[in-house]
């Protein structure tokens, strides 16, 4: 069913785990399917420098997050904020066909988690003013 390049993300993820001091924190999933990802950023001069992950679901679930979060680091903001499904999946390399939502569900993760990264920084910058 899974790949050995997925089964051995889902045994061992990089990125798993909480952040301390995240300035960015996305959570998707949990409505239409058992998956929950939540993406922590650490945005440091405009650059991804950390990304780690908390997720609830099955192997491709928590293989697709590990791989956005490696995917993102080092990223400008715009360069992260392009990061699609289909990249996550190349990386991947393959996927069954019912779990390829889980791609497109970590691709909205880190979308979520640089939305409240821009909101908390026009929060300071409102504070700042």
């Amino acid at each position: 069913m899974y790949t050995k390049r997925v089964l051995d993300i889902f045994q061992d993820p990089q990125n798993a785990g909480g952040m301390k001091g995240a300035n960015g924190v996305g959570k998707v999933g949990g409505t239409s399917c058992s998956d929950v990802m939540k993406i922590y950023l650490l945005i440091e001069d405009g650059v991804v420098q950390d990304a780690t992950f908390k997720t609830f679901g099955s192997c491709a679930a928590i293989a697709s997050t590990d791989v956005a979060c490696e995917l993102v680091k080092g990223r400008t903001l715009q360069e992260a904020a392009n990061l699609t499904g289909t990249e996550i999946l190349q990386e991947l390399g393959e996927l069954p066909q019912n779990k390829i939502y889980t791609t497109v569900l970590a691709e909205q993760a880190v979308k979520a988690a640089l939305d409240d990264y821009y909101k908390r920084q026009e929060k300071l910058q409102k504070k700042a003013d």
